[in-house]
């Protein structure tokens, strides 16, 4: 199949709008990239759960029926980023070059995005709206998933003070005002404070739309969900869980500033002491080391006691491509919040916590459990 064959961004009816914040960066490009070439055969769907039998996946939208387009704040072109993708070894190079075609056509539908002090946050929150409508307008789409996949944001320290469209409103929060605004579903796959700053709650219940996140669960903590379980249920005290974290590319980079790592570094130990019950000591560290670009490694060292106070110890390493692992995990989150949109839901969608580290809505952060209420919830969208 060439180019020629693949169609692009061209108006039709009965279609689902992506809107990414980020659109330009290596989750939102592996994401287009991914679904083009899943849509029209050239890679396997490896990765994406909701082609799991259990999730349904004949009623969800399907990969070729999403429409994409984003706010950005940096230059370039989706091209240049999947050939930039494609040289650090995430991407194939035969299937960013048979959908070219459709990465142009994306990239005009990207539109500038939000930078603080550069208009007010209610000028902000007006503009970018009307990008999101004009784009649902424009291609005549039933509904558009807002999917917030920049970079990681420093927390608010006291959230419950953050209640007006004020210009310290953070960044995330103004796109979110903005999706909410725009009639569109919202789910923030960063580390970031807005699914919990009040003036956005009760944006998000004026409207009546379903949101979700935050940061997705792609790596370690992943791990560590399934893992920590194991020892509360064989009844071993865990007395410590050590983790270090090596990445680079532009999360690397961001996560070098101690406010933006802090917020991931809540996000990443919330989940562990939820499962044990208690803090869990260790110490944990997140850092940027270039030259490993778009993959990142995690080594975790846990210490705990078996029977008669028996010291033990369980060691691992994950290396993984971390736009990789997140992509497809987007495109899961973009068809089942079309989908529970559809189906009239509102509020926090608390049963896809499976795929986040810091679960708005949700208090479980144990997987098995995480999984058996998705697809408690998916079945629910059908009834």
């Amino acid at each position: 199949m060439t180019s020629n064959d693949l169609p692009v961004n061209a108006p039709t009816t009965g279609n689902t709008g992506v809107w990414f914040i980020g659109a330009r960066g290596s989750v939102a490009t592996t994401a287009v990239v991914g679904a083009l070439g899943a849509s029209h055969g050239l890679v396997p769907a490896t990765g994406l759960v909701t082609e799991l039998p259990e999730l349904h996946p004949e009623g969800l939208p399907d990969l070729s029926s999403l429409f994409f387009g984003g706010h950005e704040v940096g230059g370039g072109s989706l091209a240049k980023k999947a050939e930039a993708l494609v040289a650090g070894g995430v991407l194939p190079a035969a299937v960013v070059s048979a959908v070219a075609a459709d990465l142009e056509a994306v990239d005009v539908a990207i539109r500038p995005g939000h930078v603080a002090g550069e208009e007010t946050a209610a000028a902000a929150v007006e503009r970018l709206a009307a990008d999101i409508s004009g784009f649902r307008e424009r291609h005549r789409l039933d509904r558009v998933v807002v999917v917030d996949v920049a970079s990681t944001q420093p927390p608010v320290d006291d959230p419950v003070q953050v209640r007006g469209v004020t210009d310290d409103l953070p960044v995330t929060a103004v796109y979110a005002l903005a999706a909410f605004r725009a009639g569109a579903s919202y789910v923030s796959f960063t580390p970031s404070p807005c699914l919990r700053l009040p003036v956005v709650l009760e944006a998000a219940e004026r409207s009546g739309l379903p949101y979700a996140g935050c940061d997705g669960k792609t790596g370690e903590t992943l791990v560590k969900s399934a893992l920590a379980p194991m020892f509360a249920m064989r009844a071993l005290d865990l007395r410590s869980w050590t983790s270090i974290n090596l990445l680079g590319g532009g999360d690397g980079a961001t996560l070098a500033d101690p406010a933006a790592a802090r917020s991931k570094t809540v996000a990443k130990r919330s989940g562990l002491d939820a499962i044990v019950g208690r803090p869990v000591p260790g110490p944990m560290h997140i850092d940027n080391v270039e030259d490993l670009g778009e993959w990142k490694t995690a080594w975790d060292h846990v210490r705990f006691d078996g029977f008669l106070g028996t010291r033990m110890t369980l060691q691992f390493t994950w290396q993984g491509c971390d736009s990789a692992l997140a992509a497809p995990l987007v495109l899961d989150l973009v068809r089942l919040m079309s989908t529970a949109h559809a189906a009239g839901r509102t509020g926090p969608q608390a049963e896809l916590a499976f795929f986040f580290k810091d679960p708005v809505g949700a208090t479980e952060h144990r997987l098995s459990e995480q999984w058996r209420a998705l697809v408690e919830w998916r079945e629910g969208l059908d009834a």
